[in-house]
Parts: C-alpha cells; structure tokens; sequence
C-alpha cells in the first residue's frame, strides 16, 4: 500500500495502492478540501431543506410552480452553446467505471458514454479509486484490460464521447474526513475527476461533461453552478468548461425545470427524463397519501399519463432554451435463449425510442451495447444529418401541475409483490458486494429499480387502501410470508454455494426492515453504504 501525503485537516481512512495514489496527490486532495470547505455547509442546508420539504408534503401542501421564479420562465434567455463534440448526443450508453466496462462502452457505438459513480456503481473505496484512475486512462486512450480467462479488451480508433456521473448531493464518502467531518461524495467524485482532466479536456478543444443527479431544488442546481465556477477559478480553466446535464428524476425537480436550467446557464449540457429515480420519486414523496397509491411498478411506463406529462414537458423546457432534451433509459438486455422472447423485448426498445425521437427529445440511454444499433435507427430517422432537434419547439404542449400529479391506475398483484422482492433483494445483494448494475430477468438494473421496489412495498403496507386484486389486503405479514418463498425460489435459481457464500441474508434482513419500518428511508443506499468496504 502506499503512504499518502495529505494536506492539513485531512484524513484518509481506507487504504490505497500505488496506482490509487496517483490519484490521491497531495495537490489533488487540497484542491477537494477547498472545494468541500467552501461548499459543503450549503450542501447540508439543502439536504435539511428536502426533509422540511418532505414534511410539507406530508402535513398535506402539494407542489407547484414557484411564483417567486415566474419572471425566470418568462424571460428571453438562452443556455450557452456547447463545444463541438457534444452537439450530437443522439444515443448515450451508461455503465459503471469498472475497466473492463469502460472499454466495451467507449466501443459501443454510442455518441456518449456516461460512466457512472451514482446508481450502477458500488461505491467501495478501492472500486471508486480505481474508477478515477480508468477516467483518466479512458480520455487519454491508456486504457486495456486483460480478463483472467486472456481475452483482452482496448480501445476501437472512434469511441464514444466520455460523460461522467458524480454522487448525489444526499451521499458521502465515509474514507475521507476534511476537519474531521465526513466528505461529500459528488465533490469528492467531482474534485478528483476535474482536478485531474480538466485541462486535458481544454487541450483537446472539448469540455468537462457531467451528469447531474438526484436533484430536488433549483437551488441544488445553483450550488453545483457555484462549485464549477470555483473549480474552474482555483485551477485557471476558462469559465464554462464544465457542461451538466441534469436529471430530471425527482417529482418536485419536474416543477422547476426551466429554473434550474436558468441556474446553470453557462455550465448546462440540458436535461435528461432519469424515468425510473422519477417513478421511485414519485412513490416516496406522496407514499404517506392514502390516494397516491401506485399500481405495480409494471404497468407505470412512459406513457402512463404523469410520465407523458414530464417527458414533454422537458423538451418544451429544453427547447425553449436552447438545451439538450435527453430521453430516457432503456434498460432491456439480449436474451440468448429465446427468440421469441428477445424479438419481443427489442420491439418494446424500438417502440420506446420511436416515440421519444417523434416527440422532440436530442438523444436517449440504452444500458447495453446491443441496444446502440437500434436506439440509433429511430432517432437517425428522425434527425437524419442533424446533430439534434434543439430548433423542434413544442408550444403546442401545455403541462399543468395537476398532470404532473395525476395518479396512475392499474392493480396490486401478488406478481407485483414477488416482483419487487426478488429484484429488491438480489440488486441489494449484489450492491452490498460491491456490485451496482445486475442482470436481472432480462433487465438491468441499477440502484433506482430497486428503490422502486422497496418504496413501493413499504406504501402498499403502510396504506389501508392497498387491496390485491385478489381482495386480501397487503400486510406485513403477507410480504414476510411471500418473501420467505422467494428467497427459496432465488436460492435454486443460484445455487446453494453461491446463496451461501454470497450476502443474500445481509440483503433480505435489511430489505425487511425497509418494508416494516414505520418511517420510509430516503435512500437505502444510505443506510447500505455503512456495511460496504
């Protein structure tokens, strides 16, 4: 291991190799402490601010558009442009930073490739010090890999355009102490990514492109405006670099859109439809409504009415701006043995990104390569030669906040119950390993599908009104019992030593307590985070 040299007021509590330590210079690190002593108090207050928001909520206040912001929205203003090898985002991949999957998506054929340290990453230390170290190879074209069964892994001549996706304001990184207070985990991930590639990227005539999660409030949008400005000034990168592009995946953000792009005018790379941290959203800021109570999370897609409402929403907001509209995840994998079933699941792809290429949107996700080449299809339809639709205006779209409200219909099933445990336990599993995007039943899946499962379970039980079509109500009692058989069932499917020596008990005991608790968690990767490396 190697001896870190660190600024004053700083302390490192995990180990780190000697790679890791190119990383972790002592120049790097005083360049983070800035940051988070400059910024973090505001970043506390806002986190307060969403619990007060929260509780508004509960006591029966509904969301609305600010009236203190209207000028904002009826402004003549405009973000600024964006450099020349972001102008055409039409399909974007996302993925984790391990090396392996850095390589297979900058090879994907994808414009963009979104590495992510948020949702589909395990945020051990070793794994998110080594992410930095593969972003930095990744730019700078020193990235291979070699698998332990030999097959190698490098570089195509074109790749996709690197994006990269920090911690969410809500999260933290326990290795690191600034004045003895725990360390921000966005300006941590932001801080070494910047601080190392910043200049790189002006070099070569590009800037820094991010993606900007989790988001509630304008006001989150400004103070990440206000880190790029500092950042940018500390190490004397023209003001502007940095381009964020915000997802828009929370129900209140849905409501502030244009103030939000307003905030980050000069630093904005548009918004993105983040559709299932939106449903999950959804559920969990109105789960104490007796009347929000949301059908299994199956039949709620992105034409269920208050999803439809979003989406174009973001493109009239976008548009009218000037910024990207980004469309949202398709999170379908091949399926090798079953044609039938694959022919299905790929029709279901093109579908989906037919509609959001008609509707307006500059560019969409697909979490697997094999979904590039048809994401691509519909939108090159479209578009044609065009970079993106940015001049497509949809002044024909009216949003009220009563259709960004409306409640979906549909039924509770005992499918849906089984549904949400299987996928909550076996994500959480895997996550408490380490591991944050998993293959399951022909899906992706990362942190926010199994948010949705676990919210929606913890509504069903604690709203009297929560009936299965069957007519037996959804207790406690009844998810224990169900989940006891799927724990069997996940058992055989992965075998006895492997369900052993896995951390499937870990997942299913703190699963429970989610469901059975009378208070819902915010994010169970918060209270997952304290049993990770």
């Amino acid at each position: 291991m190697a001896s870190i040299d660190v600024p004053e007021g700083l302390e490192l509590l995990g180990p780190v190799s000697d790679t890791q330590a190119e990383i972790l210079t002592k120049d790097a690190l005083a360049f983070y402490a800035d940051l988070h002593r400059a910024f973090n108090p505001r970043r506390l207050e806002l986190l307060e601010k969403r619990k007060e928001r929260q509780a508004a909520l509960d006591r029966g206040e509904m969301p609305d558009y600010f009236a203190e912001t209207t000028e904002i929205r009826s402004g003549d203003w405009k973000v600024d442009p964006v450099p020349a090898d972001f102008q055409d985002r039409r399909v974007e991949i996302t993925g984790p930073v391990d090396r392996k999957m850095v390589i297979n998506a900058l090879n994907s054929g994808a414009k963009t490739y979104m590495a992510d340290f948020e949702d589909s990453h395990g945020p051990t230390w070793s794994a998110t010090l080594d992410g930095q170290v593969n972003m930095r190879d990744a730019l700078r074209r020193q990235i291979d890999f070699t698998a332990p069964n030999g097959k190698s892994y490098a570089l195509k001549e074109k790749t996709a355009v690197l994006m990269v996706r920090p911690r969410g304001w809500h999260l933290s990184e326990k290795h690191v102490l600034v004045d003895g207070e725990r360390a921000s985990g966005s300006l941590f991930d932001f801080a070494l990514y910047f601080f190392h590639n910043a200049q790189y990227r002006v070099d070569q005539g590009g800037g820094v492109y991010l993606y900007l999660p989790k988001m509630e409030h304008y006001l989150e949008a400004r103070l990440w405006n206000d880190v790029f400005v500092k950042a940018q000034e500390l190490l004397g990168i023209p003001q502007g670099t940095v381009k964020g592009t915000v997802l828009i995946e929370h129900i209140l953000a849905a409501f502030q859109m244009e103030e939000i792009l307003f905030e980050l005018r000069h630093h904005s790379g548009g918004l993105n439809c983040g559709r299932w941290d939106y449903i999950f959203s959804y559920i969990k800021k109105f789960a104490k409504k007796e009347e929000f109570l949301v059908p299994d999370r199956a039949l709620v897609g992105m034409t269920t009415p208050f999803m439809r409402a979003y989406s174009l929403a973001c493109i009239k907001a976008c548009h009218k701006r000037g910024a990207f509209a980004m469309g949202g995840m398709a999170a379908q994998i091949p399926i090798k043995n079953d044609e039938a079933a694959n022919n299905a699941a790929m029709t279901k792809v093109h579908t989906d990104k037919k509609r959001e290429a008609e509707d307006g949107h500059d560019g969409t996700w697909v979490a697997h390569p094999a979904l590039v080449a048809i994401a691509m299809e519909e939108f090159d339809k479209v578009l044609g030669d065009k970079p993106n639709q940015i001049d497509k205006q949809r002044d024909d779209v009216t949003t009220t906040a009563a259709d960004l409200l409306a409640i979906p219909t549909g039924e509770i099933t005992e499918h849906g119950i089984r549904e949400n445990i299987k996928v909550g336990v076996q994500y959480l599993e895997a996550w408490l390993r380490g591991v944050g995007c998993v293959p399951l039943y022909n899906l992706m899946e990362d942190a926010a599908t199994a948010e949705i499962s676990r919210t929606q379970l913890w509504q069903w039980v604690h709203n009297s009104k929560a009936v299965l079509n069957d007519g037996r109500a959804v207790t406690m009692e009844l998810v224990r019992a169900i989940a006891a058989e799927e724990m069997d069932a996940i058992k055989d499917e992965v075998g006895g030593d492997r369900f052993t020596n896995g951390k499937y008990s870990e997942a299913a005991k703190l699963f429970d307590e989610f469901t059975a608790n009378e208070d819902l968690a915010e994010f169970l990767t918060l209270a997952a985070y304290e049993q990770l490396d």
